[in-house]
């Protein structure tokens, strides 16, 4: 009789399986990755199963405090297992992009059981995950899943878990950016959802951190790439507001490298009525390029550079004037260092 191995051995032996995945790439043939396919179909169906039979024995008559603890731990061993499954197939997302698609098609029937809310906050991340994978790597051809995976991402934009909330709102940024047409449909609600996200109260406190910088970027890709069905003099100084983004420092150089390229192409829009956004726009420009190359790399720091001598030059004296007179000492400082070397 086929015997499943223990959840730590278990999780020991996917983490393994990532690594020969990693090394391998697309030396692997088409039976070598149906069968690390097969093996995570058996693992997830395992693993369900085992938590099902302990969701039983916490109503066991006898159950106590002992057995609670000893139930949270074979939970936390699950999860482990769980994080290894989503490395593994991140992983073939990755390598195979869209040659993946006929197996993420087999795997969805697995995938969608843990976006439920009755399920840990780890299963529902690593199925989040994985989706954020395919969309993000597959673009366009990942296009025909939005429809079953992007409600339950914008669900579990209001999910307790902060780590469940990041990987929602990041899914969210990449159909935003990748959909197209797709993600009509659903810009108002992403929008509502990531609004919530941005000005809960507690919303740059360190746990929540990483989610809101990821909103923050949804926002802006949703500001970039579908901009005509969206009331841009609400949504525009909302993104603005936001930044620049301090957290996620990969997502940051992401975000304000958008900030150029937007500026560059819709100058007008970006500035507003009166360049009313202006003062922002080159606050957020003197706040970055003076954090170094933490915030921004230096390509995109020469464009804000850039961008400002292009301001400098097209820009009537009175506005510049009180632009400048807006921002704090040592922000004028940086921006004369810079605008004069």
């Amino acid at each position: 009789m086929h015997k499943e191995p223990e959840p730590q051995i278990c999780a020991s032996i996917l983490e393994s399986l990532n690594e020969s995945i990693q090394l391998s790439g697309t030396l692997l043939d088409q039976n070598q990755v149906r069968s690390a396919v097969e093996g995570v179909k058996e693992v997830i169906v395992a693993s369900t199963n085992r938590r099902i039979e302990r969701t039983e024995r916490a109503r066991a008559e006898d159950f106590d405090s002992e057995e609670e603890e000893l139930l949270r731990e074979e939970n936390e061993q699950e999860d482990e297992i769980f994080d290894q499954i989503g490395d593994c197939l991140g992983t073939l997302v990755k390598t195979f992009k869209t040659s993946f698609i006929p197996f993420f098609d087999e795997l969805s029937m697995y995938l969608t059981p843990m976006l439920g809310k009755n399920k840990s906050p780890e299963e529902r991340r690593i199925a989040i995950c994985i989706f954020d994978d395919v969309a993000e790597h597959c673009r366009e051809a990942a296009v025909r899943y939005y429809d079953t995976y992007l409600p339950s991402l914008l669900e579990a934009c209001m999910s307790e878990n902060p780590d469940v909330r990041q990987a929602a709102v990041y899914g969210i940024g990449i159909c935003a950016e990748c959909g197209g047409s797709a993600f009509r449909p659903h810009t108002g609600e992403a929008l509502s959802r990531l609004y919530n996200v941005i000005k809960h109260p507690n919303a740059l406190d360190l746990d929540n951190a990483m989610a809101y910088d990821n909103a923050v970027s949804a926002l802006g890709k949703i500001c970039r790439f579908h901009r005509d069905i969206i009331d841009v003099s609400q949504v525009i100084p909302a993104w603005l507001s936001c930044l620049p983004i301090k957290n996620d420092l990969i997502e940051a150089k992401l975000v304000h490298e958008q900030l150029c390229v937007m500026l560059e192409q819709s100058e007008r829009e970006l500035l507003g009525h009166n360049n009313q956004y202006l003062p922002k726009i080159v606050s957020v420009f003197a706040e970055i390029l003076c954090a170094g190359k933490d915030l921004a790399t230096e390509q995109t720091a020469s464009r804000m550079v850039n961008l400002l001598r292009q301001l400098q030059a097209t820009l009537p004296p009175s506005v510049l004037a009180s632009t400048w007179s807006s921002l704090q000492p040592q922000q004028q400082l940086a921006l004369q260092s810079v605008l004069s070397s």
